[in-house]
């Protein structure tokens, strides 16, 4: 596929060069020395796990991290890197992520012994973090067991412990700090054992600003790179908006007053209006809003009218007498930002992005121009 095939109904433009000076702009908010891991899941929220974690990869980023095994398989298939899962790896999937070096977080005995097993079938070995229970409540050792657990799985054959962290709920300072201190109390109770755990990690984009004295060996960052703003954040000048979601105008039509639009049978137009429908729907990365939200087209907006459809959308361009049909909408970007398009529908932001369907093609850009494609109904990635 090329750029021009790309951008015939709905596609995604993602600056690579945004994208590294976020990733350099997070590096300037590091204190300690501590490594940055980019957390690729999602398809790397939306915008491409592949073609960013090679970007990163090219200024210095070594370790990313996901959230499932089939993830860390895509990654690995394409980039040469360490690759992290934080979610569960499937018992089924164990073997092959030692066998193909996937590092595995760990929070059961139960899969530390599996584990063991393959990698002595192997001979090679499997590679885990230990994760910790400090407050999320979602996986991990609870606190005032894991150092007995820790201690039997550290005997285990084969077993090879590179790091243990934890997740902040960033609910308060004082349970933020209560958390800081479940994890290191773990870290400082298997010392005085003998038992190493290696990389610390705690801190996410948020905690990153927030808590620059948690950031300890590690930070595993997303959002920041992907241009989501952290809460509350000093610089928001330092965190760039790497993604456009665009469509095509398909048609242009007059619509008589009282009538409705689409699916919508609640809200009739109030006058005669000249309503464009857009290549573009809720799969594609438009929250499935009706009367809410608008559109960007030749820089003024146009608002949504009636329900946005699966594949399809209706916005009023009865203001925008030039619009026409082969022209093109902006759905995210420009003068709409991920976090007044969550607000339209209740959206966390990153999920905003995390929408954006594999159909939509993505059009990366370097240096102002478009530098290469992906198309996932054909391909994998450059």
């Amino acid at each position: 596929m090329n750029v021009q095939q790309a951008m015939a109904r709905c596609w995604a433009e993602i600056d690579l060069d945004k994208l590294l000076d976020n990733y350099r702009n997070a590096q300037s908010e590091i204190v300690n020395g501590a490594r940055i891991i980019p957390v690729l899941k999602a398809n790397a929220y939306g915008m491409g796990a592949l073609p960013v974690a090679r970007a990163l990869a090219s200024a210095g980023a070594n370790l990313f991290a996901v959230a499932a095994f089939r993830e860390a398989m895509e990654l690995k298939a394409g980039l040469k890197a360490d690759v992290l899962v934080m979610g569960m790896t499937g018992d089924a999937e164990l073997w092959e992520a030692v066998d193909n070096g996937v590092i595995v977080t760990l929070f059961s005995v139960h899969q530390a012994r599996l584990l063991s097993e393959a990698a002595q079938k192997l001979q090679k070995p499997a590679r885990v973090h230990l994760k910790i229970d400090t407050g999320l409540h979602r996986l991990g050792f609870a606190p005032d067991e894991a150092v007995g657990q820790i201690q039997e799985i550290a005997r285990m054959r084969g077993i090879q412990i590179e790091g243990m962290y934890s997740h902040l709920a960033l609910r308060n300072e004082e349970e933020d700090a209560r958390q800081f201190e479940r994890l290191t109390s773990v870290q400082r109770a298997l010392e005085e054992k003998g038992i190493s755990v290696g990389m610390m990690h705690l801190d996410d984009s948020i905690g990153m600003v927030r808590h620059p004295e948690y950031q300890l060996d590690a930070v595993r960052i997303a959002a920041y790179l992907f241009g989501v703003t952290p809460y509350r954040y000093a610089h928001p000048e330092k965190v760039n908006a790497i993604c456009t979601l665009k469509a095509r105008i398909a048609d242009i039509h007059w619509v008589e007053a009282g009538e409705c639009v689409g699916y919508d049978e609640d809200h009739p137009l109030k006058r005669k209006s000249r309503v464009a429908t857009l290549c573009a729907g809720y799969v594609d990365g438009f929250p499935r809003v009706a009367e809410v939200g608008s559109v960007e087209i030749l820089g003024r907006r146009a608002p949504v009218v009636g329900l946005v459809c699966m594949d399809q959308m209706m916005v009023d361009v009865t203001g925008i007498p030039e619009a026409a049909p082969g022209g093109e909408a902006i759905l995210l970007g420009s003068s709409i930002k991920v976090d007044e398009l969550a607000s339209w529908a209740n959206l966390n932001r990153n999920e905003a992005y995390a929408r954006i369907n594999r159909r939509v093609p993505r059009i990366y850009k370097q240096a102002g121009k478009a530098d290469f494609v992906v198309d996932y109904m054909t391909e994998t990635g450059r």
